[in-house]
């Protein structure tokens, strides 16, 4: 009966614990995204822009509808902030981006915890995992933003969990489980396409019964989400690899510029590997590195193996897919793609969870506090924004456009009728009208076809816009010089004001004006 009893107790502690992680995680996750809010700095990703303003297009554009999600960003995302971006407040300040991508830190957060506390069969491992996820700036800044690298590193968490408790228990339910969690990876990001094979691989070696079948169901269900965007591409565009070969894609953005990792596996590994070190901290990169050796003589292949997976894709992505990273640290001395590093990160917090393995189990919460306190040590003696290099990464390569994006909107909005048209772009341009408050609807853009094309071909029949907003050489641009050549009774539109920054695009701003009457 005493047994029992002590069983029972320590099983209600353990489901007591993982709400008690959920408390904590709910609670710094705020507190940072109030932080960020505060500072202004939910707006300082370009990307984090372009997945509000896609999701508000959707409902909020000259032809709002389904085909406003394009072509190459996956949707998941922006299915999340579908019912958020409505609200004029939260989409202008950025909040509708927070509020998804924090609830996904949160939850990553539970079930990375749920997962360490099955795999090694106690509480100071699994607190150790999540304390050292927890307290990464960098993924703090990322939370807060309507960023997807949150949102994906849940999905991996979900995974990880599932697929522990299906080694352990052959249960189908769990399974399915992983599969949809690996199904809203491929929506969100396309590391998540390369984990199906090898989740799949890993169901069809460790099945006891079934297991032809139990993989073809993972399988299957694991590719739905990329089957789906396969078909969105193929219906919307025409071309089903539309997203990876199309004008808008990361190779055509890339065009054949080299860069260093390009065919160079060495320098690939090199330049993530700093990225990585810089996102997670030298002290917790090689202490993680020297728990996962620990993890691998307990046994934990997989974890390792599925934690280590989106670290193998950047390495790879950088060789092969024209995705540069760029680090302060190494030629050309610059931020881009940094934040790639934290794919390493769910691999270190598990080698970190198996060195608390090691201390005697008397001594194991101490032991677990000293490697908790060892990994935040970066950011617990510099304190500083400064050294946090996705927030670092996000305010250098921003501030050109917020510059612009200030001038432009200050000149704007005390000028502009409320309704009047904006003959403009869609990509950075959209955060000046984000920030002057108005409606995309009164945007004329490239996504609104016809009309835009129309606008194109004879703009003397349906280009009416009041305003025009371009950036120098743009589409947009050629059609207003353009139109006044062969039209001479046309309404003209006369260059009001020219925004020139350092480093960034020059902007215009064009009006129209109607001619005099003949005498």
């Amino acid at each position: 009966m005493a047994g029992a009893r002590k069983t029972r107790s320590k099983t209600s502690g353990r489901w007591f614990e993982v709400p008690v992680a959920a408390l904590l995680l709910a609670g710094l996750s705020a507190a940072a995204v109030f932080w960020f809010y505060r500072g202004g700095y939910l707006y300082y990703y370009g990307d984090a822009e372009a997945h509000l303003n896609i999701a508000r297009r959707v409902m909020d554009s000259r032809t709002p509808g389904y085909d406003q999600l394009g072509s190459v960003w996956l949707p998941l995302l922006h299915f999340l902030l579908l019912p958020l971006v409505r609200n004029d407040g939260l989409w202008q300040s950025g909040l509708a981006g927070a509020i998804p991508s924090a609830a996904a830190f949160v939850l990553g957060g539970v079930f990375l915890f749920a997962a360490m506390r099955r795999l090694f069969d106690g509480g100071a491992p699994a607190w150790v995992a999540v304390a050292l996820f927890a307290l990464n700036p960098n993924l703090l800044y990322l939370q807060s933003t309507a960023m997807t690298e949150p949102l994906f590193l849940s999905c991996l968490m979900a995974m990880l969990y599932f697929t522990v408790v299906f080694r352990q228990t052959e249960s189908r339910a769990a399974l399915v489980c992983a599969a949809l969690a690996n199904a809203a990876a491929t929506l969100t990001r396309y590391e998540g396409w390369f984990l199906v094979p090898f989740v799949t691989a890993y169901v069809l070696i460790v099945s006891r019964r079934n297991r032809v079948s139990m993989a073809v169901l993972y399988g299957a269900v694991a590719s739905l989400g990329a089957a789906y965007w396969l078909a969105h591409n193929r219906y919307l565009f025409g071309d089903a690899l539309f997203f990876f070969n199309g004008p808008y894609s990361a190779r055509a953005i890339q065009g054949g510029k080299s860069y260093p990792g390009l065919h160079d596996w060495p320098a690939a590994l090199l330049y993530f590997r700093t990225a990585a070190r810089l996102c997670v901290g030298t002290p917790l990169f090689w202490m993680g590195l020297a728990g996962a050796i620990a993890a691998a003589f307990r046994r934990a292949f997989w974890p390792l193996l599925l934690a280590s997976l989106p670290a193998a894709f950047y390495v790879w992505s950088v060789h092969s897919s024209g995705t540069p990273i760029f680090v302060p640290e190494l030629w050309p001395n610059s931020y881009y793609n940094t934040r790639y590093g934290l794919a390493l990160l769910p691999l270190l917090v598990v080698g970190g969870a198996a060195l608390a393995t090691l201390a005697p189990a008397g001594r194991r919460h101490w032991a677990a506090l000293v490697i908790v306190l060892a990994g935040v040590s970066p950011w617990l003696l510099q304190p500083d924004k400064e050294k946090w290099v996705t927030w670092k990464e996000s305010q250098v390569n921003s501030e050109g456009r917020r510059a612009w994006t200030r001038e432009a909107a200050g000149y704007l909005s005390p000028r502009y009728r409320p309704g009047a048209g904006i003959y403009t772009g869609f990509g950075d341009l959209t955060g000046i009208y984000r920030a002057m408050r108005v409606p995309l609807r009164v945007t004329l853009t490239g996504d609104n076809e016809p009309q835009f094309m129309a606008s194109y071909a004879r703009p003397d029949l349906f280009l009416r816009e009041e305003w025009a907003v371009c950036m120098a050489g743009d589409p947009v641009q050629t059609v207003l010089t353009r139109a006044r050549r062969p039209y001479p009774d046309y309404p003209t539109y006369t260059l009001v004001k020219r925004i020139v920054v350092k480093g960034a695009p020059v902007i215009e701003i064009w009006r129209r004006f109607t001619p005099p009457e003949p005498q």
